[in-house]
């Protein structure tokens, strides 16, 4: 059963929750319980544990992509009906060889039994998967209209950096008690659909110290968390920019490939020097690094994403093939750091007029864009002509 709440924090605990986030409060009682189920929703989503979705129908979910024979049993015990698979409309369309109206949030299939196999499931989630391995003569079955319920699903996988596919099934009345016998979470939809904008909305600095860099030997990072999460953004800081009126400030998206193995396929790498060096120039401003890869999908999804474009897609389609957005990035991340920071107003330095837009519409003032451009490299000229046509970046 749901835990009770927790006693209100001391003045001396909210003091030290605040301690290095001046003017923050600390998050109320249920704020607090609702990112703590969300984290751990998150966690046995990735583990392959199912997880209770309590809504109008409560579904019983577990993402396709870690989908064990434990877990369709955990699922079994809880279900009222078979399972279906949630998934994107453009992965369901292409694995139907149909059109799917695209408009939805999600499209619900049925499963032959055939296909209710952790293998099988995978294969029928990942676009990059051999299809050859399904079961000859078994085939998903559109089912109309997917759950209300499957928005939220498919939230959850995304926010575990998975494959935007879910197993789900309609739950018994009594899922609640037997998930809780079992060990498994229970969690309300609206807290999966809001924790992360509650996460972001109470960012907080919790470690800062200088780090001098080659192009900026006065920088200092300072690090930001959420209470009771696991990822951290990075705000790279040269100089006072709190104190000029408006300093010159980048968002990037953190990109292991191109910032630290120096891959030529994005001018993720280049982008980012020439940031710092920018700035630096300038005497003060800021780089945030943003833990938003692939923009937003996750390094694993960008390596896949990668996989489909060498077979002929561009970034933009090849991240709608595997059921992501064009851009699943939170801004309200950066608009809350820069609150931090004590920067309200600034210059933004990027070639793409969403990023100026999102971050207006977080109440920070964008005094003007400053353009960041980098030359073709003869691998990605495609992936640059992609931002410029289909992303409309300002190259």
């Amino acid at each position: 059963m749901p835990s009770p709440l927790p006693a209100s924090p001391s003045p001396s605990d909210a003091a030290a929750d605040s301690a290095q986030s001046p003017g923050k409060l600390p998050l109320s009682d249920a704020e607090t319980l609702r990112l703590r189920a969300l984290h751990r929703a998150i966690g046995d989503a990735r583990r392959g544990v199912p997880v209770l979705l309590t809504a109008r129908q409560d579904f019983v979910i577990c993402p396709a992509e870690t989908l064990t024979t434990r877990s369709l049993g955990e699922i079994a015990a809880l279900a009222e009906a078979a399972p279906q698979l949630l998934l994107a409309p453009a992965r369901a369309a292409a694995l139907l060889g149909r059109a799917v109206r695209q408009d939805q949030a999600a499209v619900a299939l049925g499963l032959d039994p055939a296909l209710l196999a952790p293998e099988t499931l995978r294969h029928l989630a990942d676009p990059t998967l051999a299809a050859h391995l399904l079961p000859v003569g078994a085939a998903p079955a559109l089912l109309d209209p997917a759950p209300e319920e499957a928005a939220g699903a498919l939230a959850l996988a995304k926010l575990a950096r998975l494959l935007p596919a879910m197993v789900a099934a309609p739950a018994r009345v009594d899922a609640v008690a037997r998930a809780d016998a079992l060990g498994l979470l229970t969690i309300a939809i609206e807290d999966v659909l809001a924790g992360a904008d509650i996460e972001a909305a109470n960012l907080r600095r919790v470690a800062e110290t200088a780090v001098p860099l080659a192009d900026a030997p006065d920088a200092r990072v300072v690090a930001f968390r959420a209470p009771d999460a696991g990822i951290e953004h990075l705000a790279i800081v040269i100089g006072a920019p709190e104190s000029v009126a408006t300093p010159l400030v980048r968002l990037h998206s953190e990109c292991f490939t191109g910032d630290l193995l120096g891959s030529l396929r994005c001018d993720c790498g280049p982008q980012l020097q020439l940031a710092i060096r920018r700035i630096a120039a300038e005497g003060a401003g800021a780089v945030l690094y943003l833990a938003q890869e692939g923009r937003g999908i996750g390094l694993v999804n960008k390596l896949r994403a990668y996989a489909l474009q060498d077979r002929g897609l561009d970034t933009l389609d090849a991240n709608r093939a595997l059921g992501w957005g064009a851009d699943e990035r939170r801004f309200l991340i950066a608009a809350t750091m820069l609150s931090e920071l004590g920067i309200r107003r600034l210059r933004l330095l990027t070639n793409n007029p969403a990023k100026v837009e999102a971050l207006a519409a977080y109440g920070i003032e964008i005094a003007g864009r400053e353009p960041l451009v980098i030359a073709p490299n003869g691998v990605n000229d495609a992936y640059l002509e992609t931002k410029a046509r289909r992303f409309e970046h300002k190259l």
